[in-house]
């Protein structure tokens, strides 16, 4: 039998996954981008989606849950396709702003759907929806820097 409880440690839980992809992808496109004010800016939202991650294990721990503390499988393998593809076709900034929107664009669904889960409890709820704010404001700024680089 499901409770409140463990939907919101099932949803949280997938949450640092996607979160924890994306402070991932924000390192390594601070270390494939050459411009040094792409390279601050990737280094800066890394970090803060590493405390984001922190945040929501803090969560699931109030629920009485074990927080994931690892990137998803699917993370890891598209960080593996995108490092290979790099490789073979060489990186510039437009093409690692073009690979972090996509992880943008990821992030930002999942935080999304998770905020019209009407099972979540009211402080996971809360939680979620302040995030999403801040994710989809990085979200739509590097949809923007990207749309100015083509």
């Amino acid at each position: 039998m499901s409770t409140p409880n463990d939907r919101a440690v099932h949803v949280l839980n997938s949450l640092i996954e996607t979160t924890l992809d994306s402070a991932h992808g924000y390192r390594k496109a601070a270390e494939g981008a050459d411009n040094p004010e792409f390279k601050a800016m990737f280094s800066e939202r890394a970090g803060k989606r590493e405390e984001l991650s922190r945040r929501l294990q803090q969560e699931v721990r109030s629920f009485g849950g074990e927080p994931e503390d690892d990137q998803s499988l699917m993370g890891r393998i598209h960080n593996k396709f995108a490092e290979m593809r790099g490789d073979l076709m060489g990186r510039d900034d437009q093409g690692v702003i073009d690979e972090v929107e996509r992880g943008e664009d990821v992030i930002k669904a999942k935080f999304e759907a998770a905020t019209r889960d009407d099972d979540l409890p009211e402080p996971a709820r809360q939680l979620v929806m302040t995030e999403y704010a801040s994710i989809k404001s990085d979200h739509d700024t590097i949809s923007a820097l990207k749309h100015r680089m083509h």
